[in-house]
C-alpha cells in the first residue's frame, strides 16, 4: 500500500541518495522511551521519518513495511530504515499523534544555507499551526525544601508559554511533597509539555513529580539551562518593541518571583523563541494567580467526566462528558473558552454571579438568544487562528475577506443585543458592560478596515470565489485592466473575421479557446479543417480527438500580448495584495479582542441553551461565600445521565449542614447509585462556580476551592505503581491539600488490600476528615462498620440507597427478588447485594450456589464469634441470681438431713431427688425468666 507516486517517487530517490544525512542523524540527542518523541524532518515538499519512527510510522500509518527504504549500505537493509510522507498524510499522522496518542512531535527543519537537499536540520520549536493549535508549555524549578508542622513543603517556580496568543505566565508557590498545587495549575492550563532540571531536583525524584497522569509529556534538560544570568535581557527582547517603546529600560515585575525567572529562561531557551525575529517585542508576561480558581486535580477530571480522557480519541455518546453536553457553542473560539471555564470553575462570589445574570438574561428571552446563535455566531470564522495568519504574515485575499464578512455582520448582532427583552433591569447594565459596549467599540474600530475592504477588493467576484483587487485601485493596474480589455475585443474580432472569411458559425463550428499549450487559438472538428487546407494565412497547431488547433498571425500577438499583460497584471496585483493584508494585519488586536468577546458571549448562550432545553429545564444556585452553614440540593439529578436514551433518571435530595452532617457515609448495593449520588454533587458544584444553571429544582451552594475526588485508580506497572499504591497517592494528595472548604468525593476506598487492613485505613482516614479537616465530605462505602462513626462524631450522617426485596421462601434467606430503587433515605444498609449482582451478571449457576454457601458459611461463623446477646443486662442478672437461689437453697437442705454426714458421702439418687425438689419449687420463676430458659434450651 505504498503512496509512491509522481513526485513522490523522486522524493524517495532524493532520500536514498542523501549519505551525508545519516551522519547527522547518527549524531542526533537520543530519545527517552518515556517521553514518546516521534521526529519529522521537514523536506520542502514531503516529509521524511528515520530509524525506529520509521517503524512506527510503517506499522501505523501504511501498515505494511514494504514502505520501508534504507539510507545508506547501499540502500539495503543494514541502512538507516526511513519513510516518506505526503504533507496531506502528515498532517492526518500528526493530528492523530499529538490529540489521540498524546506523543510528542519534533518538527526539524533545514538548516540555514542547506537548500532542498539538507543533510543538517535544526529543530523547530514551534508547532505547524495547520496540525494542531499550540500547546501551553511549562518550565518547573523546585528551589527549596523545609518541614513545616512535620510535612515538607517545596517552594516550587513555574513559567508556561502560549506560543498562540504570544503570552508568557509565570506563578510562585509553596507545594506539599505531592505536589497537589503544581497538579492543579498542569489542570487548569491544560498543559501539554513539561520541562524540569535533569535527575533528582532539590531532593525531589521524578515518580514525586509525577505529571503523566494527567496527559504531561515531561522533557529534561540541564540544570544549567534553569540560570536567571540572561533572563532580563532575553525577556525584553521578546517583550518590548525597542521602536516604540522608550521604556525599555524599566524594570519587569514578573522577574522579581524567587523561583519563576529560572523556569522562564529555560523555557525560551527550549522554545528557541530568539531566534525567530517576528516573536521581538510580540510577548507579553503575566503573573498567574493559584488561588483566583477552584483547585482540580487529574483524579476530579476522571470522576467528574469533565473531559475526554487522555488518549481517548472522543467518546462516541457526545452526552458522556461534562464538555460535550454543554458545548453548544457554534464557533470554535466558544468551544475552547468553554473547556477552559470548566478547567478554571471561579471563586470570586461576584465574578459568579455576574455569569450567572447573563445566562438567566437569556434563559428568560429565548427568541433573542435563537437568533443570536443561528443568524450571527454560526456565521463567525475562527478569529483567533486569522489573527494567528495575520501575525505570521501568511494571510491572504481570503483571510482579509473573510474578516470583512465578520464587519458585515457586527451592526445586526449589535442591534440583536440592545433588543434583548429583560426581566431584572439591573441585567441591562450588564449585557451592556459586557457585550454592548465592547461590541460597539469593536465595530466603529472596524469601520474604516470594512472601507477599506470596500474600496480595494473587487467584490462582486467574491460571488465566484474569486479574490482580486479592484482595477480602480491602482492606476497601474487599472491601465493593465484596461489593456486587457482591448486585447480580448481584439481576439472577438478576429473570431468574427476568421468565421466570416471560412464561412462558419462562431458557436457551433468555429471556436476560440484559450489553450494550456498554444495559447488562445482556434478549434475546427476534423470534418471542417478541411475549409482551412492549403490555405497559407491559417498555421495548423497540431490536431487532438476534439479537433484540430490553428492560427493566424494576428491572433497569435494578441494572444501572446493576454499572455505577457496577464503576467504583469498578477505581478502588480500581488505587490497590492502584499499591501492590502499588511493594512488588514494592523487590526489583528482588534480582531483578537473581538474574538475573546464573541467567544464569551458564545458560551454563555450555550449555557443558557442547555439549561432549558434539558429533561427538566436547570435552575439558578444560590451560590454563597466561603464558609457558609451549609450545601442543599433538592432533586439533583446528574446531567450527563439524564439525557442518556431510555434512562428515567431518580433525583435525589442532598443535604450537608455544618456542624450536623457536612460528613456523610453512603452504603448500600452494588450498581443502586452510590457513585452516581456522590459525583453529580460535585459536578453540580462545578457548574455552579462556573456561572450554569444546574440540574436540581432548588440548590444552595457555598464556595468550595476544591473539588477532590478517589473514585478509582488502575495499575501502572511502568513505573512500579499497583492500584492500591495508586489509591493511597490520591487519598494522600487529598489529606494534605484540603481544606475546610473543600468538598472531598471518596468512591470505595480500601477495597486493594485484605480486608482488616481496608477497613483500618478507612476508618483513620474518615475520621481525620470528618474530626480534623472538617471539610464537605462524600465517602461511599460497602463497609458497614464505618456507619460506627456517627456513634463518635455528631456531624457524621449515614445514608443509604434503597433496595426493595421479594423474599418469598424464608427457608432459602438468599433467594430472592431485588428492585434497585435508586433511592437515598437516611440510615444504614443492613445487607449487601454482591452475589445478585453477580446473577445478573450471567455467572454459572454452580458458581453462584457455591458463592452462597460460602458467604452462609461466613455469616454463621462472624454470628458464632461475635452474637449480640439476646436479653437485657436486667433479664440476665435476674436469671443469674434464681440459679444462685437454687443452688444454695439446695446445698442447705442436704446438709441439714444429716448434719454429721458429708455431701460427698450423699447417695447421687438421693442429691438427684433433693435437687428435683428444689426445682419444683423454683418452677414458677424458672418458667418467667428467659435467659434461664434460652440456658436450658442449649443444653
Amino acid at each position: 500500500m505504498a503512496l509512491m507516486y509522481g513526485k513522490e517517487k523522486d522524493a524517495e530517490h532524493e532520500l536514498t541518495s542523501d549519505p551525508g544525512f545519516v551522519t547527522f542523524f547518527s549524531k542526533l540527542p537520543k530519545k527517552s522511551p518515556e517521553t514518546g518523541t516521534i521526529r519529522l524532518f521537514d523536506r520542502t515538499d514531503y516529509y521524511s521519518v528515520h530509524g525506529q519512527d520509521a517503524h512506527y510510522v510503517a506499522t501505523h500509518v501504511f501498515r505494511t513495511n514494504s514502505v520501508l527504504k534504507y539510507l545508506g549500505a547501499g540502500g539495503k537493509a543494514g541502512g538507516l530504515p526511513s519513510v516518506t510522507l505526503s504533507h496531506t498524510l502528515a498532517h492526518s499522522f500528526l493530528r492523530d499523534d499529538l490529540t489521540s496518542k498524546q506523543l510528542r512531535v519534533e518538527i526539524w527543519v533545514p538548516a540555514p544555507g542547506q537548500g532542498r537537499k539538507a543533510s543538517k536540520f535544526v529543530l523547530e520549536k514551534e508547532p505547524c499551526s495547520d496540525v494542531t493549535s499550540a500547546p501551553i508549555v511549562l518550565a518547573v524549578k523546585i528551589s527549596s525544601a523545609s518541614v513545616t508542622n512535620k510535612a515538607k513543603t517545596k517552594s516550587v517556580g513555574v513559567a508556561f508559554a502560549d506560543t498562540s496568543v504570544r503570552e508568557f505566565g509565570v506563578a510562585d508557590f509553596i507545594d506539599n511533597d505531592s505536589f497537589s498545587n503544581l497538579e492543579s495549575l498542569v489542570t487548569q492550563l491544560s498543559v501539554k509539555e513539561a520541562i524540569i532540571p535533569t535527575g533528582t531536583v532539590s531532593g525531589t525524584t521524578d515518580r514525586d513529580l509525577d505529571l503523566s497522569k494527567c496527559g504531561v509529556v515531561v522533557t529534561e534538560r540541564k540544570p544549567s539551562e534553569f540560570t536567571v544570568k540572561h533572563v532580563e535581557d532575553d525577556i525584553k527582547k521578546l517583550t518590548i518593541d525597542s521602536e516604540t517603546d522608550s521604556e525599555s529600560a524599566a524594570p519587569i515585575p514578573e522577574l522579581s518571583l524567587p523561583s519563576a525567572p529560572s523556569a522562564l529562561s529555560a523555557l525560551i531557551s527550549y522554545l528557541s523563541l530568539l531566534s525567530d525575529p517576528s516573536n521581538h517585542g510580540a510577548y507579553k508576561v503575566r503573573t498567574h494567580d493559584l488561588a483566583r480558581y477552584m483547585r482540580l486535580d487529574a483524579s476530579a477530571l476522571r470522576a467528574l467526566n469533565l473531559i475526554d480522557a487522555p488518549g481517548s480519541a472522543g467518546s462516541i455518546n457526545k452526552h458522556a462528558t461534562l464538555l460535550g453536553l454543554l458545548n453548544k457553542c457554534k464557533t470554535a473560539q466558544g468551544t475552547r473558552l468553554l473547556g477552559t471555564w470548566l478547567k478554571q470553575p471561579l471563586i470570586n462570589l461576584h465574578e459568579i454571579r455576574k455569569r450567572q445574570d447573563l445566562v438567566e438574561t437569556f434563559v428568560d428571552d429565548g427568541s433573542s438568544r435563537r437568533t443570536l446563535q443561528d443568524d450571527y455566531l454560526k456565521l463567525m470564522p475562527d478569529l483567533h487562528r486569522l489573527s494567528k495568519r495575520f501575525k505570521k504574515s501568511i494571510a491572504s485575499l481570503e483571510d482579509v475577506v473573510r474578516a470583512y464578512q465578520v464587519v458585515l455582520k457586527l451592526p445586526g448582532l449589535l442591534e440583536t443585543l440592545e433588543g434583548v427583552q429583560y426581566e431584572h433591569e439591573e441585567h441591562k447594565e450588564l449585557i451592556d458592560e459586557i457585550y454592548v459596549k465592547p461590541f460597539q467599540t469593536v465595530n466603529d474600530n472596524l469601520v474604516k478596515y470594512g472601507e477599506m475592504v470596500e474600496s480595494t477588493l473587487d467584490l462582486e467576484e467574491l460571488e465566484n470565489h474569486n479574490y482580486a483587487i479592484k482595477p480602480d485601485y491602482d492606476e497601474r493596474l487599472q491601465a493593465l485592466a484596461d489593456r486587457l480589455v482591448e486585447i480580448r475585443d481584439g481576439l472577438d474580432a478576429e473570431h468574427r473575421a476568421t468565421g466570416k472569411d471560412l464561412d462558419l458559425d462562431l458557436e457551433k463550428k468555429l471556436h476560440l479557446e484559450n489553450s494550456q499549450n498554444y495559447g488562445y487559438c482556434f478549434r475546427l472538428t476534423k470534418n471542417d479543417a478541411k475549409a482551412i487546407m492549403r490555405n497559407s494565412k491559417y498555421v495548423e497547431l497540431g490536431t487532438v480527438k476534439s479537433g484540430v488547433y490553428f492560427t493566424t498571425k494576428k491572433l497569435k500577438a494578441l494572444s501572446t500580448d493576454h499572455q505577457e499583460t496577464t503576467h504583469e497584471y498578477q505581478r502588480t496585483q500581488s505587490g497590492l495584495v502584499k499591501e492590502v493584508v499588511n493594512i488588514a494585519s494592523t487590526y489583528t488586536p482588534v480582531l483578537e479582542n473581538l474574538d475573546h468577546i464573541i467567544a464569551h458571549l458564545d458560551v454563555v448562550l450555550s449555557f443558557a441553551h442547555v439549561s432549558v432545553n434539558a429533561p427538566e429545564p436547570y435552575v439558578k444556585p444560590k451560590v454563597l461565600e466561603k464558609g457558609t452553614s451549609g450545601l442543599i440540593l433538592r432533586d439533583a439529578r446528574h446531567p450527563c445521565l439524564e439525557v442518556q436514551d431510555d434512562i428515567s433518571f431518580i433525583p435525589n435530595d442532598v443535604e450537608m449542614v455544618k456542624g450536623e452532617g457536612e460528613f456523610q457515609i453512603i452504603t448500600g448495593p452494588n450498581m443502586g447509585g452510590k457513585s452516581t449520588y456522590i459525583r453529580q454533587v460535585g459536578v453540580i458544584a462545578l457548574m455552579a462556580q462556573t456561572g450554569c444553571f444546574v440540574p436540581c429544582s432548588e440548590a444552595t451552594l457555598p464556595i468550595f476551592d476544591s473539588v477532590l475526588c478517589r473514585v478509582g485508580a488502575g495499575d501502572s506497572q511502568l513505573k512500579g505503581v499497583s492500584t492500591f499504591m495508586a489509591e493511597m497517592l490520591e487519598t494522600a494528595s487529598i489529606l494534605r491539600s484540603a481544606t475546610q472548604d473543600s468538598l472531598i468525593i471518596i468512591d470505595e476506598l480500601g477495597r486493594g488490600t485484605s480486608t482488616y487492613d481496608g477497613f483500618g485505613l478507612a476508618w483513620s482516614i474518615s475520621e481525620h476528615i470528618a474530626s480534623h479537616i472538617r471539610a464537605f465530605c462524600l465517602f461511599a462505602t460497602h463497609f458497614h462498620e464505618l456507619t460506627a462513626l456517627d456513634q463518635e462524631l455528631p456531624h457524621v450522617k449515614n445514608l443509604h440507597v434503597v433496595a426493595h426485596v421479594n423474599q418469598e421462601d424464608a427457608s432459602a434467606p438468599r433467594e430472592r427478588d431485588i428492585t434497585l430503587l435508586y433511592k437515598v433515605e437516611p440510615g444504614v444498609s443492613d445487607q449487601s447485594f454482591g452475589i445478585h449482582v453477580a446473577q445478573l451478571a450471567n455467572f454459572p449457576e454452580n458458581v453462584i450456589k457455591l458463592a452462597k454457601r460460602k458467604a452462609d458459611e461466613l455469616e454463621d461463623f462472624a454470628t458464632g464469634q461475635q452474637s449480640e446477646p439476646e436479653h437485657s443486662d436486667e433479664v440476665t442478672e435476674e436469671g443469674i441470681h434464681i440459679i444462685d437461689e437454687l443452688l444454695k437453697k439446695w446445698a442447705s437442705e442436704s446438709s441439714a438431713d444429716d448434719e454429721d454426714v458429708m455431701m460427698d458421702d450423699v447417695s447421687h439418687e438421693a442429691q438427684l431427688a433433693e435437687l428435683r425438689q428444689c426445682v419444683q419449687e423454683f418452677r414458677p420463676r424458672i418458667e418467667q425468666n428467659a435467659w434461664i430458659q434460652s440456658l436450658l434450651t442449649s443444653f
